[in-house]
């Protein structure tokens, strides 16, 4: 039935504003901190917080500092007999700058630096192009990196051979120790769990048997408890002479303790990847060896990037424990020369430990921005 209603409009709507952007500075503040009325209170308490410490902050750590200076004195106020007047206070990177060789290198022989300077050059020149993904001889960079790098390492700072002097490893300290051994146990961590992760999903009673046990009664204690077991249970159980070295064991110690934790997150990966990925790879007549190294494990290595960056960098902060076994990283080291009269004052240990954070910030903060850059780079599911 015609009711003459007609759906054909006879005018134009009315021209409506440009929607909002967040590309400008105007759109992202209101996107990012002004959204809704909490995020508004939130974002001016945060400001206010911040214009309130932040002045004093600065002034302490940069304004009010003591930069260059022989000794206690010149962090110290007359009363406490030093040069700073009544009331002062602010860091003392005097005596940061004094203990600098000895934060990064511990007591190694100073005649010897040139050893561990070396090595640190050669870690450079092969972690820069590794870490680049279109640089070339991969493959190449990466032998010469985690197998290479080592053997030479050991080598020149351990010395006994080549006319080297030896530097015994108790006197090997600072963040030259956090390095080693943070370096060490993200190299054998990430391929002993990959290992073990597989091995935990493995139709093989036996091999499943072993990996759930071994990751288990790793990740059920402290690594504390890992290393002073060790450096102290350990030598119980070896004849005497045969003992091994005490730095050799924390190594040991780290690198079971990482995998174990790395074997989670890979498994985490692996069974995040669809049945189908597995059945087409059995489908095509692939190996298990072929399978899982080019269809199942690039996938799910990607999908657990944040988790494999988060447990090296706890594997880099978790290195403060070896403390526990009379061995001294960064953190050691800097908590030991609080006990040196020539710098004891009231505001050299925090900032001591303000140092010692900051550096810890910097690997840290680096291997997250890392991780960000990697996730982006083979995040191509919006590609074409």
């Amino acid at each position: 039935m015609d009711t003459g209603t007609s759906f054909v409009r006879h005018s134009f709507l009315p021209a409506k504003a440009a929607p909002r952007t967040d590309s400008t500075t105007i759109g992202w503040l209101r996107k990012n901190l002004f959204a809704t009325v909490p995020d508004t209170i939130l974002t001016l308490v945060a400001i206010a917080a911040i214009l309130y410490f932040l002045p004093g902050l600065v002034d302490w750590l940069f304004l009010s500092a003591v930069w260059t200076g022989a000794d206690r004195s010149v962090c110290t106020t007359a009363v406490q007999g030093g040069i700073q007047p009544d009331g002062w206070s602010g860091a003392c990177w005097a005596y940061v700058n004094d203990r600098f060789v000895q934060f990064m290198f511990g007591s190694y022989p100073r005649g010897e630096l040139w050893r561990p300077l070396l090595v640190v050059a050669l870690f450079v020149a092969l972690l820069t192009p590794f870490l680049i993904p279109k640089a070339p001889r991969k493959g190449l960079n990466a032998l010469l990196l985690l197998i290479g790098l080592p053997i030479v390492a050991y080598g020149l700072l351990l010395g006994g051979w080549f006319g080297l002097s030896h530097v015994e490893t108790p006197l090997w300290g600072g963040l030259m120790v956090t390095m080693i051994l943070s370096f060490v146990g993200i190299a054998v961590s990430l391929p002993l769990g990959i290992l073990l992760a597989l091995g935990r999903r493995s139709p093989m009673p036996i091999v499943r048997t072993v990996s759930v046990a071994f990751i288990e009664l790793i990740r059920g204690v402290p690594l504390i408890t890992v290393l002073f077991m060790a450096s102290v249970l350990l030598p119980l159980f070896l004849t005497p002479g045969n003992n091994i070295d005490k730095f050799l064991r924390a190594l040991i110690g780290v690198s079971i303790f990482a995998s174990a934790y790395m074997a989670e997150v890979i498994r985490g990966g692996l069974q995040a990847i669809p049945k189908g990925q597995y059945e087409a790879a059995d489908a095509l007549g692939l190996s298990y060896f072929h399978k899982m190294a080019f269809i199942i494990l690039p996938q799910a290595i990607k999908l657990v990037i944040p988790g494999i960056v988060n447990t090296f960098i706890g594997i880099f902060k978790d290195t403060s424990l070896v403390t526990i076994i009379s061995m001294y990283d960064l953190l050691g080291v800097v908590k030991a020369s609080f006990g040196d009269s020539a710098w004891q004052t009231p505001v050299t240990p925090l900032t001591g430990l303000i140092f010692a954070g900051f550096v810890f910030w910097v690997f840290c903060f680096g291997m997250s921005r890392y991780s960000g850059f990697m996730e982006r780079h083979l995040d191509t599911g919006h590609k074409k």
